[in-house]
């Protein structure tokens, strides 16, 4: 069925059946691309709209209320209890902490342009954000909510970036569609999240429910490790210091964006 699906027959909620498809796999399919059709996060241009200023816990609020909705009873259990897991791991508890010196790295950003760690520091304080990808709706609700704030950010010192272990060409298109005014930058391997403690291995049976989702980390991500970051947000001062440190095993869980606005105010001085 994925080849299938590579070769174009599906087209918005338009779409044929090979022949071979009997009525019950045709049902099956029908539903998911309905689902996704529903389920579809699109960027603030193609809703129609400027801005969404709303707090980012009331779209997230929204965004839960879909998914109770539209997403199998069977499926948000899968979910549930992945991060369950994780919460059990302690993985946000054990993470590089405020007060460690981060560790340097060299990474390419959506143009393929190598950037440094040294490099983004000389400009003043780092706002790092660790996401999972383009594919995940909270990931893209955050980085559009972060996206509002960059003027602010600047304004108060700071430089905004975000770290993925998507591929260069999926940070391309990520910063393309949702008109993302800041860096993103592609951690092949997650070399780097690994060394701020933030990976984890998706489990089989939440990895199952993504390839039938068509989510297809191995492709998205460049390698087969099916491995991601929790996401996580820091403020690092010049030095290299972390100053504030932000994570959390619920990926629909962030940082409000005006706290971090907020924090480098305090943290100059304003």
């Amino acid at each position: 069925m994925n080849d299938w699906l590579k070769r174009g027959r599906i087209s918005g909620r338009a779409f044929s059946f090979p022949r071979s498809f009997s009525q019950t796999r045709k049902g099956k399919v029908r539903r998911w691309i309905e689902d996704a059709y529903r389920m579809k996060w699109r960027s603030l241009e193609e809703r129609g709209e400027d801005t969404d200023r709303r707090p980012l816990r009331e779209i997230f609020a929204e965004r839960k209320e879909l998914i109770t909705k539209y997403v199998p009873v069977e499926t948000q259990a899968v979910h549930a209890r992945a991060i369950a897991e994780l919460k059990k791991q302690r993985l946000a508890a054990n993470i590089l902490a405020v007060g460690s010196k981060i560790p340097e790295f060299q990474l390419q950003d959506h143009d393929g342009k190598h950037i440094s760690s040294a490099d983004l520091l000389a400009r003043g304080r780092l706002v790092l954000c660790f996401i999972r990808g383009r594919w995940c709706p909270f990931c893209v609700a955050q980085m559009e909510a972060m996206n509002l704030v960059v003027p602010a950010i600047e304004q108060a010192g700071g430089t905004l970036v975000a770290i993925s272990p998507q591929t260069v060409q999926q940070s391309f298109f990520m910063r393309d569609q949702h008109k993302l005014r800041f860096p993103l930058l592609s951690d092949a391997g997650n070399k780097v999240a690994r060394q701020f403690g933030l990976t984890y291995r998706v489990p089989d049976e939440q990895k199952a429910i993504y390839q039938r989702a068509f989510v297809n980390l191995p492709f998205v991500n460049g390698d087969d490790s099916w491995e991601l970051p929790i996401p996580a947000t820091y403020v690092i001062d010049r030095d290299g210091a972390v100053l504030f440190a932000s994570a959390n095993e619920d990926y629909t869980e962030r940082v409000e964006p005006e706290e971090i606005v907020r924090f480098l105010h305090a943290a100059r001085g304003d």
